[in-house]
């Protein structure tokens, strides 16, 4: 990591996933933009405990659906931290359903925000981020799984899958490295909502390390994408999955 690209935005960064990452850059030495959809009270937590580690940080509000969200996280890093040099696209939702029974909202929001955001971040990402830079997507071993009543999210995801293939090819010549992680199940709240405990435990024991992930193996295995470990990685998905498939 160089001076002109310790900045990093983390959208969804509030809780789970997002905030382990944001704790494991900010251990790193990035200063870090921690965006957040709702969860204020959690937001400004986070960013609290980073300074209080000596990290850098400030939490900026927004729905990465929207366009205006990232231009004002690209904004508001620029203004605070000087240019962006690591964009994690972590921010997600998910509704499971049949095919046959998801509604057009489940459609339209899943696509709005886990396919709508990420390519709303890229595409401003492309010209605003510091040349040598990284765009870390997440996705999801459900592509690849493919497990009835997952099938809006699993396509949201494989699209994001193939926009990170292609943008790693059109932003190479500028040294920008552009990649994607597909976690397997982890433990949050993001993924145990809804879930019987006799569900998790199957799901627990069907992976060869016999457990769930945890937020900090995701955030270690971004780490290594956003750091010099990393030079040589470009438009690959890595499976942070335990060997599930």
């Amino acid at each position: 990591m160089t001076p002109d690209l310790d900045t990093a935005i983390v959208t969804g960064a509030s809780k789970g996933i997002g905030a382990a990452i944001a704790r494991r850059l900010s251990h790193d030495g990035f200063q870090v933009v921690v965006n957040y959809g709702k969860d204020e009270a959690a937001a400004l937590a986070l960013v609290r405990s980073l300074e209080d580690q000596g990290g850098k940080a400030i939490a900026i509000q927004g729905d990465v659906a929207e366009t205006a969200t990232h231009e004002r996280l690209f904004e508001a890093a620029e203004k605070a931290f000087g240019p962006v040099g690591v964009l994690v696209n972590n921010a997600g939702t998910m509704r499971n359903a049949a095919i046959a029974e998801a509604s057009d909202e489940d459609f339209d929001r899943q696509c709005a925000v886990n396919l709508g955001g990420v390519f709303r971040a890229m595409r401003l990402a492309s010209s605003r981020l510091a040349d040598g830079g990284r765009i870390i997507s997440i996705s999801s071993s459900v592509v690849g799984l493919y497990q009835p009543h997952y099938g809006l999210y699993a396509a949201t995801k494989a699209a994001v899958e193939a926009m990170t293939r292609v943008l790693a090819k059109e932003l190479g010549p500028r040294g920008i490295r552009v990649n994607a992680i597909a976690p397997g199940p982890v433990e949050t709240d993001f993924f145990l909502a809804g879930k019987p405990a006799e569900l998790v435990e199957t799901i627990r024991k069907s992976n060869p390390l016999g457990r769930l992930g945890t937020p900090e193996d995701i955030a270690a295995t971004i780490a290594f994408l956003a750091g010099p470990d990393g030079d040589w990685m470009n438009g690959q998905v890595l499976r942070a999955n335990g060997g599930i498939i």
